[in-house]
């Protein structure tokens, strides 16, 4: 039994899809309405604040997944991300089943974004990478303290078909899709990775079922040649037969735009990751999985448009 925490979103979905595609038929996908992916997987519905719901979703779990995505709120983060945690960490020590945590990067120092590797030093600079690094250390102190068997499966910022949550997303294909010019944070001509999900989600399953890969963080596999700012504009451009239109959002208009669309008021403390190059290297994973074949930033971005 492979069981999914947090269903559904983003990476949940296509991890579903991965896990029964390759590993196993026996899924357990769980959220407050999970709905099925592959045919036989076992629905659970819960509240994942609950403890006991939290236990009852975990046990006879074998690899248990978080990839459940909180509000992006930093209040709600501070509230609810370690109580999730810490149940989750007692469960899987009670049950006797491994975690894999599906992770971003925002617990590395400022002066890391230019060249993340799994080694960065962790030294967050936002109040949301506070909150992330003590995941991380929750984590690795149940590891090392021998209660636990974890692994880290940690992206960029992820763009993919048919989600909602991806910045990529909300400021360049939405903006074109509406004949408007693409708004860009920070610099336009620094150059920015991105994770694409089913890469992600096929990695992380890939990862779940490797018995070696247990007590590490790893890099999800990203495609190396990151464009800027500018040449992501112009990769969606093309496809969508559009003008490759950007602007340059400055740091002291997310505020004001985050009173009509939220998730940029909320990203104001994160502008260090878009006002110098962010490059995420994923190359421990490709040297441990070289038949791995990651997507291309061209291909990701065809099939974002292509799905509408």
């Amino acid at each position: 039994m492979q069981t999914i925490l947090g269903a559904g979103g983003a990476i949940g979905s296509e991890l579903a899809k991965a896990l029964g595609q390759q590993y196993t038929q026996k899924i357990r996908l769980v959220s407050r309405n999970p709905k099925k992916v592959n045919p036989t997987d076992e629905l659970f519905a819960a509240d994942l604040s609950n403890p006991a719901d939290v236990d009852a979703a975990v046990a006879g779990s074998e690899v248990v997944y978080v990839t459940i995505g909180f509000e992006y709120k930093l209040s709600v983060w501070r509230e609810k991300w370690p109580a999730f945690l810490r149940l989750v960490i007692d469960a899987c020590a009670k049950h006797n089943a491994k975690l894999v945590f599906f992770d971003n990067v925002y617990m590395y120092a400022k002066e890391e974004i230019p060249h993340m590797t799994e080694e960065s030093k962790m030294n967050p600079p936002s109040e949301k990478g506070k909150v992330r690094k003590q995941l991380v250390d929750m984590i690795f102190e149940a590891v090392k303290a021998g209660k636990l068997k974890a692994l880290i499966a940690r992206s960029a910022d992820f763009y993919g078909p048919g989600i909602g949550t991806s910045m990529l997303q909300e400021t360049i294909f939405k903006n074109l899709q509406k004949d408007k010019a693409a708004q860009w944070i920070g610099g336009v001509n620094f150059r920015h990775s991105a994770t694409y999900t089913p890469d992600a989600a096929r990695a992380t399953a890939l990862l779940g079922n490797t018995p070696d890969a247990y007590d590490q963080v790893w890099h999800l596999p990203t495609y190396p040649d990151a464009p800027t700012g500018r040449e992501w504009t112009a990769l969606f451009a093309k496809e969508m037969n559009k003008k490759a239109k950007v602007s340059a959002i400055p740091k002291f208009m997310l505020k004001i735009l985050g009173w009509f669309i939220p998730i940029l008021g909320e990203v104001y403390e994160m502008t260090y990751q878009y006002d110098q190059p962010y490059f995420f290297d994923s190359s421990k994973f490709m040297k441990r999985f070289p038949d791995f074949q990651t997507t291309g930033y061209a291909e990701g971005v065809k099939e974002i448009v292509d799905r509408g």
